[in-house]
């Protein structure tokens, strides 16, 4: 201001009703009242002007023209003597001050501004409004805001300290009720007068100011006014409405209020106003003569709403920082609207106003996450504000909305707290039994699969299930949802076998009740697929993951999140087949999508980078992989926590790249803790845990500890055979490395019998070239030779590295230790020639394990 004034422009100060436009003039006028400038007289004329409306202006000026005595001023001719007092302004050369306080129509004071030009003389105004016509004429724009936070919470200190009761002062609820009452200085003026003549402690006028039922007028009463203000808070606030309303011939203006006062103060889109939905409930909420015949109510067109918001946000009731940015209603203003809105009004009022929110969300969250995350705040807020509206007669969709999109978002935990409170909430309405009840328990397990509370997720899916059966029948699609979803809790708790079982019944009810094109019926094929996978029938996956890619891309298009997951599982499929370059190029495809579409911190990124680190894997590029898993780790623990099941699979597949990197005690250490946090969070049998007790002793055996590697490999493969089959990969696996723990332990027949059986089982069950087939018929080779076979074991080995060649390239890892293992043997083979003895010959005989790759469902 004192830049603007020196530069001998008019100042205009705008903002909110409420942030002390007027007691911020007040005071500065009074400081130029009273300074004194060397060798110049201080101010002589100070005219205060309440400038609501022109009449006042007049009468004003027409009061001052005559306390100064100005010739030809007269009582008769009001309007004269005030353009007289305007002339005298102009043309005078003593220092004056105008103050036109409260300007509601900038059009209006236009011909009463006074002219300052002398350079003696200046005015300052105060308004609600930001007109381009405030700032002409070269009047500087200032805009006064609400306080900050720590400017609200040191106003409340000093207040209830001056007044003697600093005891009643407590910072952290100093600022609660400064949020609650948005900053707004009015508000906080009034609420700090009512702590003090009530006595009352901040807690309990908290409880106070958060009950709904509570109305401003007794919360923030006009008695509590210490600051002059001169009007109650409510008064204030909605000051303006009256003007807008007789502004606006559309008579949109309080309805479009009623439904942005419904919603969240930090901001609401903008477009929810201009949707159908919207514009049908304006048609019948604005005030008409003759309510009950539809034809008297004409369609309400965008550019009518467009108008009308342009008159709100020129009062300042509410505000937009640019053209696309969220409308913003400040809380107190929203509050002091609502208790307009009659009560027999509010449920439509919000159910409309929900209405236009669920038309807005994006198909797919991904596709505008701000979007999205704006309109979860609203829904959130709208259901809090006007509770039971949305529950009653039934759930409103965006309540569900919200709990997906949650999910989507992989907001996991927030998820799950909603969704708990839904179901407390659709319990007491609804009743148990209740379709949305049901729904609310089915969202629940979701939540808590998806947040990977394995056994929550479980109990909650069986009994979903068994009661949609028993109230909505086996074929009903929510009795098809609920069968798939505990299909997949099946799954997550390593029950294999009853998943797949489970999943072949909602494949065939899809297919025969959907159709095979039908999105949820391609979500079940996807499903049995995985399945397939888990279940080790390692080409009917692959068979039929890429159907479902090929479907997905063809319904669903190249980036839906469906299709993004389909082609990750394939990846998968082509590295368990051991076609390594395929699951290579593919998981870097996937990974660059995700991390376009979804962001590079969304769960289902974090999955691509995992399984993108498994195909460095397996191509050999371990230091590759070993630094991305470092990455997926870190961005796992951060953004799942610590006990997630796919933190714990991170941490599982670090670890083995610490074992292909040759960091052994590394690799030892953390399989320890791996296998003790499987057991503690999945349990014993777990897939994953057998996973993890094979893992640890490999790394027994690479440390060294040749019994313990041995008693673990034993156990391993025992709770294989039980659980997962004798034939299962993982089984084979389990296999393979009890024979490397018998060669450790010197037991070399009982090594070469067990490799030759999985060498026989590879071959028959993964193919001749898969790459654990030739590992087996790598350690067999060894066997021949720590057994003295020296020529079996020379021509395995001559085909081994023949193979390896062909299909891991010259330069792959395992490449090189079959070439170094075949010179070996025939330096051993040259020695038996020449001495008749044999030397035995070992090589590496085991390798860790491919790590199992996670499979979104």
């Amino acid at each position: 201001m004192q830049a603007a004034r020196g530069e001998g422009r008019d100042v205009v100060l705008s903002g909110l009703g409420g942030v002390g436009k007027s007691q911020l003039a007040a005071l500065l006028a009074r400081e130029v009242r009273d300074q004194e400038h060397s060798g110049e007289a201080g101010l002589e004329v100070l005219v205060w002007v309440r400038a609501t409306s022109i009449d006042q202006v007049i009468s004003a000026y027409a009061e001052a023209a005559g306390r100064l005595r100005l010739p030809g001023a007269v009582p008769d001719d009001v309007e004269g003597a005030a353009r007289l007092f305007l002339r005298w302004l102009a043309a005078a050369g003593r220092r004056w001050l105008v103050v036109l306080d409260d300007i509601s129509d900038p059009a209006v004071v236009r011909q009463w501004w006074p002219d300052s030009g002398s350079g003696r003389g200046w005015v300052m105004a105060t308004s609600r409004r930001e007109d381009a016509q405030l700032s002409g004429g070269g009047r500087a724009l200032i805009r006064i805001g609400l306080y900050t936070d720590s400017e609200a919470r040191a106003y409340l200190k000093r207040r209830l300290t001056d007044a003697g009761h600093p005891h009643l002062h407590h910072p952290d609820q100093a600022g609660e009720i400064a949020a609650e009452l948005g900053h707004l200085p009015l508000a906080l003026g009034h609420a700090a007068a009512y702590l003090i003549n009530k006595r009352t402690t901040m807690a309990d006028y908290l409880t106070l100011l958060r009950d709904t039922s509570s109305r401003l007028g007794d919360l923030l009463p006009e008695s509590a006014d210490t600051e002059g203000y001169g009007r109650p808070v409510t008064a204030s606030l909605l000051l303006s409405l009256d003007a807008v309303e007789e502004a606006d011939t559309s008579q949109l203006v309080r309805p479009l209020l009623h439904l942005a006062s419904l919603m969240d103060p930090l901001g609401h889109p903008t477009t929810a106003w201009t949707t159908p939905e919207a514009l049908g409930h304006l048609r019948t909420a604005r005030p008409s003569r003759r309510r009950w015949l539809l034809k008297h109510h004409p369609p309400v067109t965008k550019a009518q709403v467009h108008h009308a918001l342009e008159h709100l946000r020129t009062y300042a009731l509410i505000t937009q920082d640019t053209a696309t940015a969220p409308l913003r209603t400040h809380a107190l203003t929203a509050r002091a609207v609502r208790e307009t809105i009659p009560p027999g009004l509010l449920p439509a009022t919000a159910r409309n106003a929900a209405d236009a929110l669920t038309s807005l969300w994006p198909r797919h969250d991904h596709e505008d996450r701000e979007l999205a995350a704006l309109l979860r705040a609203n829904v959130v807020h709208l259901d809090q504000l006007t509770r039971p509206a949305l529950w009653q007669p039934a759930t409103h969709p965006c309540i569900y909305q919200v709990s997906s999109s949650l999910t989507e978002a992989g907001l996991y935990h927030q998820a799950i707290e909603y969704d708990e409170t839904v179901l407390r909430l659709s319990n007491s309405i609804h009743g148990p039994d209740h379709p949305d009840t049901l729904k609310a328990r089915n969202n629940l397990a979701v939540s808590y699969s998806a947040a990977g509370r394995v056994q929550d997720a479980l109990d909650l899916a069986e009994r979903v299930l068994a009661d949609y059966e028993r109230i909505l029948g086996p074929d009903h699609p929510n009795t098809l949802d609920a069968r798939n979803n505990l299909a997949a809790s099946y799954n997550d708790a390593g029950h294999v076998q009853d998943a797949l079982d489970l999943r072949e019944r909602v494949l065939a009810d899809r297919e025969r009740i959907l159709g095979p094109d039908h999105p949820n019926t391609l979500d079940a094929r996807n499903n049995l697929a995985n399945s397939y996978s888990a279940a080790g029938r390692i080409q009917d996956a692959l068979d039929l993951r890429e159907r479902v890619l090929a479907d997905y891309e063809r319904i669903l298009g190249p980036d839906h999140p469906n299709t993004l997951d389909a082609r990750n599982n394939l990846a998968n499929s082509y590295s368990a087949a051991g076609r390594v370059q395929d699951a290579l190029d593919l998981a870097e495809r996937v990974l660059a999508d995700r991390e376009r579409i979804l962001g590079p911190d969304h769960p289902n990124t974090l999955k691509a980078r995992h399984n993108l680190a498994a195909s460095y894997n397996d191509a050999g590029h371990v230091q590759d992989a070993l630094d991305l898993r470092e990455q997926v780790l870190a961005d796992r623990e951060q953004i799942l926590g610590p006990d997630h099941p796919n933190t714990l699979t991170a941490r599982n597949n670090l670890a083995n790249s610490y074992s292909a990197a040759g960091r052994t005690q590394d690799a030892l250490d953390l399989r320890e803790r791996v296998l003790a946090d499987y057991e503690r969070i999945l349990g014993p049998d777990h897939p994953n845990t057998l996973d993890a007790r094979h893992n640890l002793a490999i790394s027994y055996s690479d440390a060294g500890r040749v019994q313990d590697a041995l008693d673990l490999g034993e156990r391993v493969l025992a709770d294989r055979e039980r659980i997962l089959g004798p034939d299962h990969p993982d089984t084979l696996k389990a296999r393979n490395n009890l024979a490397n723990s018998y060669s450790d332990a010197g037991r070399t027949q009982d090594a070469l019998d067990l490799r030759e059986q999985v060498l026989a089982d590879r071959e028959q069950i993964l193919g001749p070239d898969h790459p654990d087939t030739l590992k087996a018929r790598n350690n067999l080779a060894n066997s021949y030779s720590d057994a003295g076979r020296i020529q079996d074991a020379l021509d395995l080995r001559e085909r081994v590295l023949a193979d390896y060649e062909r299909i891991l390239g010259p330069d792959h890892p395992n490449t090189l230790d079959a070439r170094n293992n075949l010179a070996r043997t025939r330096k051993a083979a040259a020695a038996v020639q020449q001495l008749d003895t044999a030397t035995p010959v070992t090589a590496p005989d085991h390798q860790p394990p491919p790590d199992t790759p996670e499979q979104p469902v």
